[in-house]
Formats: C-alpha cells, structure tokens, sequence
C-alpha cells in the first residue's frame, strides 16, 4: 500500500498567489497521504522544456516537508510546470535505505510514481532485456513506457500491450521528459480518485478522495473525473479538459501465490 498524489497542470497565466495555493493544497495531500506509506516520500515536477527535478528521502512526508530542498523544488512550480507528482512509500520490496527504490523513478526519459506489485517484475527484467538500477518492482512500468518512447512521446498501444503482461497490482501517474505536456494516468486495480477544476485548469489526483476532500477544503468547482478500473487517461498541458481514456489490461493478482482474479482451480 502506497500513496499517489500530485497536481496535473493545464496551461494558463496563473498569478504567484494562485500557484502558492496550489502548492499548498499538494503539501496538505501529501501529509494525509502518510498514512499509506511511512517509510520514504518524494516528489518531482517536470516542465514544458523537459527540465525536471525529484527529491525523495527514507523519512515520513511530516519531515520531508520540512527539508530545505523540498521547499525550494515546490519554490519552483512556475506556469511551464505540467505536473507536481508526490508519492509516500509502503516498503514492500527494496529497501527505502536505497533512495532509488523511492519514489517518484527516473527510468530513462520517464518519471512517475506507482502504487501496487508487480508480482513478475524479475521475469518480465530478464524476459524483455530491459535495465534495471533499483530492487523495487514498480521500475518496470517506467521502463516499459521508456522503451515505447523511442522519439519522446510515449506509444501507448505498445506500451499497453507490454503491460498486459503484468501480474499482480496497480495504478500509476508517468510522463516522458520529451514530451512533457502529456501525462499518462493508469487506474488498474489500486484506487486512484480525480477531480478537475475548470478555473483553476489543474487535475488534483490521490489515492483516496479523503485526501482531496481535505486539502480543498469545501472549496467550490471541484468536479469528480469518473474512471473505472483498467482505464489509462491521457491528460494534456494544453487543455486538462479535454481528457482521453482508454482501457488497458494486465493480470489482477491481490496476493503473490495467489490465482489471478477469474481463473478458477
């Protein structure tokens, strides 16, 4: 169990007051976000010219908001950011003491975040030839993506077709640096909740709805984005409205050693 939050960023002049507010309501996610995972946290932004930063840490998201390079990241969301991704870790699989089983991941051109296991991670490393710089299984997604990102924007039929052979849990958030106005938000079978703020131009998302609901708190405009399971969304700096979905599929497994859900003994 892990925590995603983030702010996907549609195009539009906002003024510094408006941008600090946004921020806030990130921090305020991401604190509430604790409770899913408290033994690492992190955060990364990625710009319209590819430029990105991520900081991440072994330490619970109370204390990493505290850390001087945290706040000058946040410091930096401008008008050219396209998403603000955060993430608090559950350790299920590499040690959160190797920052780079932490997340957000950089895999190749790809950054995001992941929630969920990939219960044949190591088969499917070995199988397609693919990198491998951490323990945690959650690189995989990334690098998938990075491999059918060959000229920057991210093939997602090849991309969906690689993740159909996936075995176990997840949702997910990832962009690719060379193509950074287009996000791609996979909501398998871990939760994932949306809303949308048409003023604003922004896409808040978390793992849980309480999360949102206590960052906005009662805030008018926000609009719940429906998506059911298996659904891979293609949002857009552009225009956040203007959202494309799409189903995808890999094997459901709750548990390790457990039947895919479906198949019968």
């Amino acid at each position: 169990m892990c925590g995603q939050v983030g702010i996907i960023f549609g195009r539009k002049r906002r003024r510094p007051d408006e941008r600090d507010y946004l921020c806030e309501l990130f921090i305020r996610m991401l604190l509430h976000s604790e409770e899913r995972g408290p033994h690492a946290s992190g955060l990364a932004w990625l710009k319209t010219d590819g430029s990105h930063r991520i900081f991440k840490r072994p330490m619970r998201a109370h204390e990493l908001v505290y850390e001087k390079p945290f706040q000058e990241l946040l410091g930096q969301v401008d008008n050219e950011t396209t998403v603000l991704m955060g993430h608090t870790r559950w350790r299920t699989r590499g040690n959160e003491l190797n920052n780079r089983n932490n997340h957000p991941i950089r895999a190749g051109i790809v950054i995001g975040t992941h929630n969920g296991t990939i219960y044949n991670a190591d088969y499917l490393f070995r199988r397609l030839g693919l990198p491998r710089y951490a323990e945690v299984d959650s690189e995989l997604i990334f690098r998938l993506a990075d491999r059918f990102a060959p000229e920057g924007p991210i093939d997602q039929e090849g991309l969906k077709k690689a993740l159909a052979l996936c075995r176990g849990q997840m949702s997910a958030v990832l962009a690719s640096r060379l193509d950074p106005g287009t996000i791609t938000v996979l909501k398998g079978n871990k939760p994932l909740c949306l809303r949308i703020h048409r003023q604003h131009r922004v896409v808040l998302y978390a793992s849980e709805a309480a999360f949102i609901d206590f960052a906005v708190d009662n805030e008018k405009g926000w609009r719940e984005l429906e998506v059911p399971p298996m659904t891979m969304l293609t949002i857009r700096h552009e225009d956040v409205r203007a959202i494309e979905n799409s189903e995808f599929r890999f094997i459901p497994q709750e548990r390790k050693g457990t039947l895919p859900e479906g198949v019968n003994a």
